[in-house]
This record gives C-alpha cells, sequence and structure tokens, in this order.
C-alpha cells in the first residue's frame, strides 16, 4: 500500500506526466457522457426493444465496444468500430496494393497519407452503417418512440451518427497526441470495462436468485482471475525468444553461451485473428434472414448457438488458420533477414542469407501453432462459462476479444506510464522487472 501511495506521489510529481493522465481521464469522460445523449426524435423512455436485442449476440458484442452507447441510441451508438473496420482494411490493401506498400515503407510522411486514407474510409463506412443503424431502429422501437419522422429524421440522423463517429475518432488522436496509452485502444478499453459493473452485479443477484449462492459466485471470480493470468501471460508471451529456444525448437543445438535474441513473437497477430473469425461467424445469421429453406434454416441455428459444439469447433479452427494468415502477412523473414546483416547482425551457427530467412521461417511457423491454440482457447472460454450457468455478460469477460483487449490496453498504459517514471529516475510500478506490454510502444488495436 505504502509502494503505491509513493508511486502515485511520484507521477504527480512529474508535471507532463501528470498532465497527459489528467487529459486522458477527462477526454474519456467527455466520450462516456456522449454515449448517453440520445439521437434527437427519439424517446429515451421507450429503449426498451433495443436493450432487449442488445443483451446477447452481434448486437451485444457491438453494444459492449461501444460502451452501451449502442443500445442507448446515442450520437455515439456506432463508436470507433467503423474507424477500426477502415484500418483492417488498409491493412489488407497493404499486402495486394503496391501504391499502400510503398506509403507504409515511407516512414512518417507515409504514415500521415496512410491515416488520412483510414480517415476518408471511416467517413464512407460510417456513412453505410448509420442508415442500416436507423433501420435496425425503426424494427425495434414501438412509432410512439419517434417524435420526428420523415426525410428530415433520416438525413439529420445519419449526419449526427456520422459526426459522432468523427468525433470519437479525433478524440482518440488527442488522447495519442496529448494524453498516455493509444487513444482508439483506450476508447474501446473503456467501454468493454464500463459494462463490467452492470455485468457483475447481474451476476451476483442471479446466483443469489437462481442457486449457488456467495460460495459459486466466489468460485466464478476466482475462475475470472484465472482466465486473467491467462490472457497476461498470452499478451506478454509476444515477446521476442531466445536464440538457444529457437534453436531447439528446430533441432539445432548449436549455440554459444552468450543469451541472444531474435525478434520474433509468439504470437505477432495478437487479438486480430479473434476479430476476423467473428466477422466470419456471423455470416450464417446474415445469410438465414434470406434463406427460406429448412436445411439453411438449420444450418444458421447451429451456428447461432454460442455454447454449442459445432460453434466453438469451427471458431476455434478459424482462428488457428487466421493466425497462421495474419502472421505470414506481418512477419517477413526475407526483410528480417535483410535488416539483421544491414545492420551487421547475425545468428550464431546459422548463414546470412538464405539460410537464415529459412531459419527464421521454420521458427516462426513452429512457434505460431501453440501461440494460435492457446489465442482460441482463450476466445471460446466465453462458451464454457455459459455452459456452467455464468450470465450471459459477466460470462463475456471470461475471455475473447474483451478480455485480450483489455490485458493488453491496460498493461500497454501502464507501461508508458513506467517510462515516464524511469526517465526521471522514479522507481517502476512494480518491485522487480518492468511491466511488459504487446510491444515496445504502445500498439493499437
Amino acid at each position: 500500500m505504502k509502494r503505491f501511495i509513493d508511486t502515485i506521489k511520484n507521477i504527480y510529481k512529474i508535471e507532463e506526466l501528470r498532465s497527459r493522465i489528467l487529459t486522458t481521464l477527462g477526454i474519456l469522460l467527455i466520450y462516456r457522457l456522449g454515449s448517453f445523449i440520445v439521437i434527437p426524435g427519439i424517446d429515451p423512455t421507450q429503449l426498451e426493444g433495443l436493450q432487449r436485442q442488445t443483451s446477447d449476440g452481434l448486437m451485444g458484442m457491438l453494444n459492449m465496444f461501444s460502451g452501451g452507447a449502442f443500445a442507448n441510441a446515442s450520437i455515439f451508438a456506432l463508436g470507433i468500430m467503423p474507424y477500426i473496420s477502415a484500418s483492417i482494411v488498409i491493412q489488407l490493401l497493404g499486402i495486394a496494393i503496391p501504391y499502400f506498400q510503398r506509403l507504409q515503407r515511407e516512414g512518417e510522411s507515409g504514415r500521415r497519407k496512410i491515416n488520412q486514407i483510414t480517415r476518408y474510409l471511416t467517413v464512407i463506412i460510417t456513412g453505410f452503417q448509420a442508415p442500416s443503424y436507423l433501420a435496425n431502429l425503426t424494427a425495434q422501437l414501438p412509432e410512439s418512440a419517434f417524435l420526428l419522422t420523415g426525410t428530415f429524421f433520416w438525413i439529420s440522423s445519419i449526419v449526427m451518427l456520422v459526426a459522432g463517429t468523427i468525433f470519437v475518432m479525433w478524440l482518440g488522436e488527442k488522447i495519442t497526441d496529448r494524453g498516455i496509452g493509444n487513444g482508439i485502444s483506450l476508447i474501446i478499453m473503456i467501454g468493454i470495462i464500463a459494462r463490467f459493473p452492470f455485468a457483475i452485479v447481474a451476476e451476483f443477484v442471479s446466483r443469489l436468485d437462481e442457486g449457488g449462492g456467495l460460495v459459486m459466485f466466489l468460485v466464478e471470480i476466482v475462475g475470472l482471475l484465472v482466465i486473467i493470468a491467462f490472457a497476461i501471460m498470452l499478451v506478454q508471451g509476444t515477446r521476442r525468444i531466445p536464440v538457444q529456444y529457437a534453436k531447439r525448437i528446430v533441432g539445432n543445438k548449436q549455440y554459444g553461451g552468450v543469451r541472444q535474441y531474435i525478434p520474433l513473437k509468439i504470437n505477432a497477430s495478437g487479438v486480430m485473428p479473434i476479430i476476423f473469425a467473428q466477422a466470419i461467424m456471423f455470416v450464417p445469421l446474415s445469410l438465414a434472414g434470406f434463406a427460406s429453406s429448412d436445411a439453411m434454416t438449420g444450418f444458421a441455428a447451429a451456428f447461432s448457438d454460442y455454447t454449442g459444439f459445432w460453434y466453438n469447433f469451427t471458431f476455434a479452427l478459424l482462428i488457428v488458420i487466421f493466425t497462421y494468415f495474419y502472421t505470414a502477412i506481418t512477419v517477413n523473414p526475407v526483410q528480417m533477414a535483410d535488416d539483421m546483416k544491414k545492420n551487421g547482425g547475425f545468428i550464431p551457427g546459422v548463414k546470412p542469407g538464405k539460410k537464415t530467412v529459412e531459419f527464421l521461417d521454420s521458427v516462426m511457423s513452429r512457434i505460431t501453432f501453440p501461440g494460435s491454440l492457446f489465442l482460441a482457447f482463450v476466445a471460446i472460454m466465453p462458451a464454457f462459462a455459459m455452459i456452467v450457468g455464468v450470465n450471459n455478460q459477466f460470462a463475456q469477460f471470461f475471455g475473447g476479444t474483451s478480455l485480450l483487449i483489455l490485458v493488453g490496453v491496460v498493461l500497454d498504459t501502464l507501461q508508458q506510464i513506467e517510462s515516464h517514471l524511469l526517465m526521471r529516475h522514479y522507481d517502476g510500478l512494480m518491485k522487480s522487472g518492468r511491466i511488459k506490454g504487446r510491444s515496445g510502444n504502445t500498439a493499437s488495436i
């Protein structure tokens, strides 16, 4: 406790760090307040239908990432997700289109250009999603909930939803520039963590009412802490690995006694495979709405059961596949070998050039498999939690994208705070060692 108080005092003494933290908290407060501002023309007292729809499933996940703004019919209802979608599209374009590949190699100027293109694409994506969101509102809410109707309501609401997403994106960029941590990641995290108090209270009440009592609730809390520990291991496992271990993996025992490292990660893809796989898993549900055959309806029903075997087996398999896919497009052994050669580096016992490329590729292929299995295990843990009777909302924190985002963003932000303390010769946040995030600096989602 004394160390914690001393750390708070040290943070307060550093004017720049204090200012950055207060700026971050202030901007996040603005975002949270905005999530409760209902779109003009909608009666906020008649949102029960929308809130029932967002209690679980795809809508529940979207509502979680928006911090409840989706269910509140807020001007921030679409949140930051259109920006995330635009970022993923730009990353994929960087694989296939030479223009984006050239921008990625141009350093800071290329990064600014890519960010500008991402913003424009965000506006386009939001422009398509806003009418869909309003159409869903008209289907879920009674006519009396709409105080305004007609063309004016649709146009004004679309403009507000697009402006809301742009404003949230701007808030995230301001946190990155003037605050602490990655702004986009923090906005997603605060939206997820905002649902946690409601989820834990709902689970506590359900245990008292439906059976199990306080003992079962405490068992669930312990289980959640264990899963969080696994998630921390998965996040911190994305560190460089010793050459000795790499050579044992590929069957090469020739290495010196000096402990050297190579820039390979056990989980180089982060949470992106889960995001891609989750998007694919929603396709059957979308197709079911356009199909009339019993076979298609039954197929979609099987993949809408979040606790079913086929849903979770397919989900885990897709995560493994996308882990290899995303690792292949983000890790380039040829470029790594060239960079090592240019900087005078080498792997003891391995010839530079083609042999180094083959060595790095072999190690990456072997360490990606256990990393993908670990990622898939954490992703399907909410299903096991729901099977044993955990409330749907609370079960979402037992794994999946939400937990990995929470752990990763918290570790990255604490790592930045610790760096500020160490630069000014203060003690770090831990008694021994340093906090390890997903990367050397704060990474985005």
